[in-house]
């Protein structure tokens, strides 16, 4: 797999954009799905959240900074990692198609990180992010 190469993961969801929207900014419905200790998040150009997500005997605190936003329909984060050089971006888009959203995300940057850490391999985040948004996600706004 080309490192280089978008990792880009859609999903269809029997709900609103709204409904949507509200899982993936509001830290009460994240907890649910996402991460379990993310601190705070708010949709806005500038604000900034850390937490720590322990992996074996390796630790990666997460850093995100919101880079853009489109009210209800997109948001852009930095995606850092104190212990490591490299910067990803991750985008997550709605769209309403056919009277579903269709969320799409999109994460850059992969190959500015260490290419010695399994975690930080293309296969690893490509796993992590189905996981997250076709299993997780989708439970989560099935219920």
């Amino acid at each position: 797999m080309d490192q280089k190469e978008p990792i880009i993961v859609e999903q269809h969801f029997e709900k609103t954009m709204n409904v949507v929207w509200k899982a993936i900014t509001e830290p009460d419905q994240m907890i649910k799905w996402f991460f379990e200790n993310i601190p705070d998040f708010k949709p806005e150009v500038g604000f900034k959240t850390q937490f720590n997500v322990q992996s074996g005997e390796k630790n990666f605190l997460h850093l995100w900074e919101i880079i853009d936003v489109d009210q209800g329909k997109k948001i852009v984060y930095d995606w850092r990692y104190q212990e490591y050089p490299g910067i990803g971006k991750v985008t997550f888009e709605l769209e309403e198609k056919n009277g579903q959203t269709v969320l799409k995300l999109t994460n850059e940057g992969l190959e500015s990180f260490p290419k010695d850490i399994p975690e930080f391999t293309k296969e690893s985040c490509v796993g992590g992010w189905t996981y997250f948004i076709k299993e997780r996600l989708k439970i989560y706004l099935d219920d």
